[in-house]
């Protein structure tokens, strides 16, 4: 619990999507009527009880008028190159052991701190023991998925496309998508979000 807890107070995440509803003058009721998400969820967020998933995050972001990467910036980081060594990556998205649903994946952001960046890279590791929470989600934007480890299967629409190591996709996000992890191993990839706004 305690590890969870720092790793969630050093991203920030909570307080950047309270500082941001704030600075808009929206309550926490308005938020959630913008992104239909419940006022408990919102609040465990801001108040750094829980990491919100990608999905979360962008409605989040659609909702407040904002680029997805502002929550992986740094106000400081004028940096042109930032180099993210393997020991630095963070992980996040860890189960939350206090009343949030657990979630299908891990994310770990590639570019975090980096400022004005159109694309969010991340490592993504799915859990096949928790593919049932999954559920399609579309926003605006594209992705691109390349598969590290294990087996992934992506729907994107109607259509649904087995992923093994060495495979690759990319798709339009504005489509109902979903990735889970198939077998019983955990399943690994590079994600590289553009979300566009």
């Amino acid at each position: 619990m305690d590890e969870f807890r720092s790793e969630v107070k050093e991203l920030q995440i909570g307080q950047k999507v309270r500082e941001l509803r704030q600075q808009q003058r929206l309550t926490l009721q308005a938020l959630s009527q913008a992104t239909e998400l419940s006022k408990p969820l919102l609040s465990q967020i801001e108040n750094d009880q829980v990491i919100p998933p990608l999905a979360t995050l962008l409605r989040i972001a659609k909702a407040l008028h904002i680029p997805l990467q502002t929550f992986f910036e740094e106000e400081a980081n004028t940096r042109k190159c930032l180099v993210v060594r393997a020991d630095d990556a963070q992980r996040m998205n860890r189960r939350p052991s206090h009343g949030g649903a657990p979630q299908p994946y891990f994310y770990h952001s590639l570019a975090y701190g980096k400022k004005h960046k159109h694309m969010e890279p991340f490592l993504v590791e799915f859990d096949p023991a928790l593919t049932d929470q999954s559920q399609p989600v579309s926003h605006p934007g594209e992705e691109f998925f390349y598969i590290l480890e294990g087996q992934v299967e992506l729907t994107h629409g109607a259509d649904t496309y087995i992923l093994n190591i060495g495979d690759s996709v990319y798709w339009d996000s504005n489509e109902p998508h979903r990735l889970r992890a198939l077998g019983t191993e955990i399943a690994h990839g590079i994600a590289v979000l553009y979300p566009r706004n």
